[in-house]
């Protein structure tokens, strides 16, 4: 199993987490125990997942993993919507962290399919 820093969605994803915590400084101070706090919780909860993940002694656990990923990944898509409708991020901010997350929904699906698809050769072969 590869390093979890050498998996380019982690980086992206981890990337990503750092742009979020720097943007979300200047959010309103009413907002830091509120969406602040949520948008960080989901950012930091993509990576972190990924890295539990790769330590799975199974394929099936590491699947579960990403896929609690992208159910993170998904929230954060949604709170960069709410924080652009309530006017805290503009919209072309708001528009290339959109495409931002939707790259590393891809990429989260694509490895998950991939591990999946072990488990099932490997199910299949015993």
């Amino acid at each position: 199993m590869q390093p979890f820093t050498d998996l380019k969605v982690w980086q992206r994803s981890h990337k990503l987490t750092l742009d979020l915590y720097r943007l979300t400084a200047s959010f309103p101070s009413d907002e830091r125990f509120g969406l602040v706090s949520q948008i960080r919780r989901a950012a930091v909860s993509v990576p972190a997942n990924i890295v539990e993940g790769t330590k799975r002694s199974h394929a099936r656990d590491y699947g579960r993993f990403l896929n609690i990923a992208e159910g993170s990944n998904a929230e954060l898509s949604y709170l960069i919507i709410l924080s652009r409708d309530l006017g805290f991020i503009d919209k072309e901010r708001s528009r290339a962290l959109l495409v931002e997350l939707d790259e590393i929904s891809r990429m989260l699906y694509v490895l998950r399919q991939k591990i999946e698809r072990t488990l099932l050769l490997l199910t299949t072969e015993i």
